[in-house]
This record gives C-alpha cells, sequence and structure tokens, in this order.
C-alpha cells in the first residue's frame, strides 16, 4: 500500500525503521557472469531508482552449500554497496546501504535477486515504545538467504 510494485517482485517495509527487503525474479542475464552479474543488477536497481551515485563496497561468492536453493542455483553473489537516492516526492538524496544475493537459476531463465535496504541509523529515532521492534540486522538478511526455498517452480511459468 506504499508504492507500486511490479509483479516479479515482493517489498516488505519494517514495521519501526526505514528498512526494506525486496524479493524480485529477474530475467537471467546470460551476457554477464560471477562477479560481473552481482555488480550488473546493483547498478540496475541504482538507475531504476535514480540513484545519484552508485558505490560497490565489496563482493563476494557465495558458497552453494551454504543454501537452500543449492540444487537449483548454479551461481550465488554477495554484494554491499551504498547508493545515494531521494525517496519518492523528496528532493534530498541520502545514502543508502543495500546488501544484494543474486542467486542465478538458469533452469528456469531467473536471477533471483534478494535486497536489504538499509537507511542511515538516525533516519528514525528508535524510543522506548519500538523496542519490542528491533531494526533487522544483517544477520536477519542473510538467513532470509540461506533459507529460501522454492515450493512451486510453477512460479517461473511453463518450462
Amino acid at each position: 500500500d506504499l508504492r507500486p510494485v511490479p509483479d516479479n517482485q515482493e517489498v516488505f517495509c519494517h514495521p519501526v525503521t526505514d528498512q526494506s527487503l525486496i524479493v524480485e525474479l529477474l530475467e537471467l542475464q546470460a551476457h554477464v557472469r560471477g562477479e560481473a552479474a552481482a555488480r550488473y543488477h546493483f547498478e540496475d536497481v541504482g538507475g531504476v531508482q535514480g540513484a545519484r551515485a552508485v558505490h560497490v563496497l565489496s563482493v563476494k561468492p557465495l558458497c552453494l552449500e551454504n543454501l537452500s536453493l543449492r540444487g537449483c542455483c548454479q551461481d550465488a553473489w554477495f554484494l554491499s554497496g551504498k547508493q545515494q537516492v531521494a525517496k519518492e516526492n523528496q528532493q534530498v538524496a541520502k545514502d543508502v546501504t543495500l546488501h544484494q544475493a543474486l542467486l542465478r537459476l538458469p533452469q528456469y531463465q531467473t536471477d533471483l535477486l534478494l535486497t536489504f535496504n538499509q537507511p542511515p541509523s538516525n533516519s528514525r529515532p528508535l524510543g522506548p515504545e519500538n523496542l519490542s521492534c528491533p531494526p533487522w540486522s544483517l544477520g536477519n538478511f542473510e538467513q532470509l538467504v540461506t533459507s529460501l526455498t522454492l515450493h512451486d517452480p510453477n512460479i517461473f511459468g511453463p518450462q
């Protein structure tokens, strides 16, 4: 209800902070491989969001053995970076830290992109009334990435 979301995407917003988790099913970008694929999607997200600056901090491969999706994932990458973006209807751009996991599923012609948006910690003060819902952590995101499972391959359409 906060903003339009395309059919290939699910967005989950933290109830107290400005954090969000995004799960996207994207067309497999076979023309980029390895680390370049993770960078490609990071830069593409920056372009879609109208980022004024995009900076990759780190890119590392994910161990397929640690993923619940290891049976259908051929390649996996974890990227951390910063983007300078303005929220909808705002002029001032803020630095947002993004953590992305790219899981490549070639048998479904799909790149599965998981994004954890982590705005500056001072964007909203956390008072005592909000302690029951602490901010999401990078560990929470890593747990999502490693535990994600595929229950119905028909989500990708007829194979």
